[in-house]
């Protein structure tokens, strides 16, 4: 019996984030040879080829076309994606301003509750919002956390850390999920679930809430974070045009 034929290298390895992220460092700048399990798999499916300098003699490890193609998928891929995340950002900010909510995209916050392994890039909600309030204990803030993919909630979901950073600034936290990727019953229980199903949001399950103890409603360096960033624009306000008369609501220029 004749033995089985050896499968290509492209039918037994896949390609990972992993294996784009390091294609994207040697595109940078061409890498000495590592010797590692990544490389010997990026150069067996013909992505990274080994070169060596016929003057210095210096080796090094080069993208091929093979690899620039696999790079430039993978922009197209992401780009995609960044679109339909963008999107539900989108969907889910207006219906929160549609509740008389006051919504900001991206939050940036600079300093995480003590004892937590945050970095600041890891403390950045999708979607933070408030009541429209004067009263600081019915500000009911909420974060949503958009995610498309299986693979970035999987990754997420493993980050109880950052779960407890945003319990710490939100009376609840929610996953808003696109279509197919996961069951509710696969979301921590305390978090709420919201499924875009056909265009359409639909809760599948509530947050539990929680009340927030601090003085002013929210945490000192959530209210830093909110000062400096503009919330999103409501789309029922609209912008007073440019008065022509440089002195319009200059106000008093001395005592009267």
């Amino acid at each position: 019996m004749n033995a089985a034929a050896p499968s290509s290298p492209s039918a037994t390895l896949r390609l990972t984030s992993a294996h784009r992220r390091r294609l994207r460092e040697v595109w940078r700048a061409d890498d000495a040879p590592r010797q590692d399990a990544l490389e010997i798999e990026l150069l067996a499916l013909g992505l990274l080829e080994r070169h060596q300098d016929g003057t210095s003699g210096r080796r090094s490890i080069r993208v091929t076309d093979a690899g620039m193609q696999a790079l430039a998928d993978s922009a197209a891929r992401h780009q995609v994606a960044r679109s339909q995340h963008d999107a539900l950002v989108e969907q889910i900010s207006l219906a929160l301003q549609a509740e008389d909510r006051i919504v900001w995209r991206g939050l940036s916050l600079d300093a995480a509750p003590p004892g937590l392994p945050v970095a600041p890039d890891e403390a950045r909600p999708d979607v933070y919002s408030i009541r429209h309030t004067t009263d600081p204990d019915d500000l009911q803030p909420l974060v949503h956390e958009i995610r498309i993919s299986r693979a970035d909630l999987l990754a997420d979901l493993k980050r109880p850390h950052r779960r407890a950073v945003y319990h710490d600034m939100a009376a609840g936290l929610y996953y808003v999920l696109a279509d197919g990727i996961a069951e509710a019953a696969e979301i921590p229980s305390e978090c709420g679930v919201i499924m875009l199903k056909n265009g359409q949001l639909q809760t599948l399950r509530p947050a539990t809430m929680r009340r927030l103890y601090h003085r002013s409603g929210l945490p000192f360096t959530v209210w830093m974070a909110l000062a400096r960033n503009a919330p999103a624009p409501h789309p029922q306000v609209q912008p007073r045009p440019p008065s022509d008369d440089p002195l319009e609501n200059t106000g008093s220029l001395g005592d009267e």
